[in-house]
């Protein structure tokens, strides 16, 4: 006989993956620790094989686990949209989407509107932080969609969106510039994107430069470069108060474009489809309606 795997086992196997814990799992889906512990059990045997090794003192996926996992998402997702589509209050379903801290404030406004429009029932996870590892998250199932910036003709990743000059940024009248000293940048820890061609195109130059502030902030660095101090590489995106272009004034490396990729799941439930569809399109709409002026 086709086992027939327990949704309620599939999502405590989901819930407690993502957390890293099936002890926090056990508390979030209001479960004791022994009746999680059955449930994985049970799974292992529909599925006739071990899903999980122990690591310390927690499980993780062996590879027939992780097969299964990536399934248990699918249908999890399903079922709560096919609830969500016929009432059901007590289940919510769920679609998962990155984007980089730079868009969100742009771009979230729009996506959140028109899909709670469409999909006022469905719960909306947004993770809105580093650029690294959104594609990673995707391809491993804890995201269902995301954008994220990679280097130009960088085709192997996703669905190019859109491309963005990058720019260095300071305060209106920095003079920590001024002088022969090295330049005082402002940049998120390693890895990061943006660092890396800040540095190279430095040191392509032979332009020396110090470290004066970093963090795994975006707020962090525009604080810094609002306060003098030091100047960053960002996306011509909207920028805060007080935040403006300087790389021709102190005659810096010129800078390449950068991509705006969409990076989404296979076999996405029809909510996420809809997300992914009103995620691009808002992308594609900012790009177009603020086009920055290019350095000569």
């Amino acid at each position: 006989m086709r086992p027939t795997f327990d949704i309620d086992a599939l999502r405590t196997m989901v819930v407690g993956t993502e957390l890293g814990s099936f002890a926090r799992a056990a508390s979030q889906l209001g479960r004791s620790q022994s009746a999680v512990s059955m449930r994985l059990k049970k799974l292992e045997e529909q599925a006739g094989q071990p899903l999980f090794r122990r690591n310390g003192r927690g499980l993780t996926p062996t590879e027939a686990g992780e097969g299964l996992l990536a399934y248990a998402r699918r249908i999890i997702a399903l079922n709560d949209e096919a609830a969500a589509s016929l009432g059901v209050p007590i289940v919510t379903a769920s679609v998962r989407m990155g984007i980089p801290q730079d868009l969100f404030g742009d771009v979230m406004p729009e996506v959140m509107t028109r899909f709670s429009r469409r999909r006022s029932n469905v719960h909306l996870e947004v993770r809105a932080g580093r650029n690294h590892g959104l594609e990673e998250d995707v391809h491993a199932g804890r995201l269902d969609v995301a954008v994220a910036f990679f280097p130009a003709g960088s085709s192997a990743h996703g669905t190019l969106l859109a491309s963005l000059p990058m720019m260095w940024l300071g305060m209106k009248g920095i003079e920590a510039l001024s002088g022969e000293g090295p330049v005082p940048l402002v940049l998120f820890d390693h890895p990061c994107l943006f660092r890396q061609t800040a540095l190279q195109a430095l040191d392509g130059k032979g332009r020396r430069w110090r470290l004066s502030l970093t963090t795994p902030s975006l707020a962090g660095v525009w604080a810094a470069l609002r306060s003098g101090y030091g100047i960053s590489v960002r996306p011509s995106f909207p920028l805060p108060n007080g935040v403006r272009d300087v790389g021709a004034e102190f005659d810096l490396p010129r800078l390449p474009v950068i991509e705006i990729r969409m990076i989404s799941g296979t076999e996405l439930s029809p909510a996420a489809s809809e997300l992914r569809d009103i995620l691009a399109d808002v992308v594609r709409k900012r790009r177009t309606a603020r086009k920055p002026t290019m350095r000569r």
